[in-house]
């Protein structure tokens, strides 16, 4: 069997795998919390509304709160940690591929920062309401902060001649640097505790918010934005090959990579509007993957799309059950988990972008 074959065989494994523990740890997604509800009612809930009702009676169920616990609290949020690390994992290993550096992802390069200071503006002019006027406002103000972040990112990596990943890299750090200060700024100066609060929690990230109205938009997003992707694996795979290898095959890299950022501006916009600031998710994914699967993007993408998917359904469940009380702001726990994990692959395993 041929390199190549071995690499198709491991992909389809590895899918298959994944596909079957998300769908297990949905299940246990909507089953824990601070209201134990037993599996089978929660499958049994699922299976009526999911059916329209054509499957499953709900008359004998030992709560009636249970089922607007599950359908309404629960399974929206599954739904969203799903999406969360979808797009996050997509996002973080489209910039890793487009600035040809493995550090890179939505928060090096500032991209996160400008989401969130225009959902922190959102919040403090009254966008931070659960109405769907209020999410549209607190998502279009993240998103503007995102392309803007975007815009600065390439502009100033454009002083002095052709983009480059360390000139791409080095304005990020600089904008980040610079929108978390004016986000600091607003919350400072800001005399809404009821805001200060909504904000703080916020920036550390949080899907205790999940509801079905902010699902559409989110989903759409991340539909699209990897459906595009799939299709640029072959200008992805050229991007590792470096500049000179991409003129000879005739591919203008300098016009993807403006592209390919301002597509994860606006994945990232969306997210960090419905989700907060979470980190090391697009970073700590991504490497992981390409260990498995290797660098090509036919397998690398699809791959990272459904583990991010999956690290996130169950960091919202340690989230939620690894303190008795209270909930852990998600973004802490990400960190916590990915910070080390991050550790542990640079220095033990002497990790190389493309290996």
């Amino acid at each position: 069997m041929s390199r190549i074959d071995k690499q198709r065989q491991l992909f389809y494994i590895s899918l298959l795998l994944f596909t079957v523990l998300i769908i297990l740890s949905m299940g246990i997604g909507v089953t824990v919390g601070q209201v134990a509800v037993p599996l089978t009612e929660s499958f049994q809930i699922l299976t009526n509304h999911l059916s329209g009702g054509l499957i499953g009676d709900l008359a004998h169920l030992s709560s009636s709160a249970h089922e607007n616990i599950i359908w309404q609290i629960r399974f929206p949020r599954v739904l969203l940690a799903m999406l969360t690390g979808m797009g996050l994992s997509l996002a973080g290993a489209v910039m890793q591929t487009t600035v040809q550096n493995p550090l890179a992802d939505p928060y090096i390069l500032g991209i996160s920062s400008g989401a969130s200071l225009g959902a922190t503006f959102a919040i403090m002019i009254g966008f931070g309401g659960t109405s769907v006027l209020a999410q549209l406002g607190l998502s279009f103000w993240a998103f503007l902060g995102a392309v803007t972040a975007a815009f600065l990112v390439l502009l100033l990596s454009n002083v002095g001649g052709q983009v480059n990943s360390i000139k791409l890299i080095l304005s990020g750090m600089v904008l980040n640097a610079l929108f978390t200060a004016f986000s600091n700024f607003i919350i400072y100066i800001a005399n809404d505790a009821e805001g200060i609060r909504s904000i703080t929690f916020w920036m550390m990230g949080s899907l205790a918010g999940a509801s079905w109205s902010k699902l559409p938009l989110t989903a759409a997003v991340v539909l699209i934005c990897f459906l595009f992707f799939v299709t640029q694996e072959r200008v992805l795979n050229i991007m590792l090959l470096g500049d000179e290898a991409a003129i000879t095959l005739g591919v203008n890299l300098n016009f993807y990579r403006k592209l390919y950022l301002v597509i994860a501006a606006i994945l990232t916009g969306i997210i960090v509007a419905n989700a907060g600031m979470i980190g090391f998710v697009g970073l700590i994914i991504p490497h992981i993957v390409r260990g498995i699967v290797g660098s090509n993007h036919r397998y690398f993408l699809p791959l990272s799309v459904f583990s991010g998917s999956l690290f996130m359904v169950w960091s919202d469940i340690l989230s939620r059950i690894i303190l008795p009380t209270i909930e852990l702001p998600i973004g802490i726990l990400t960190s916590l988990i990915g910070a080390p994990l991050f550790i542990y692959i640079f220095v033990k395993k002497g990790y190389k972008f493309g290996g």
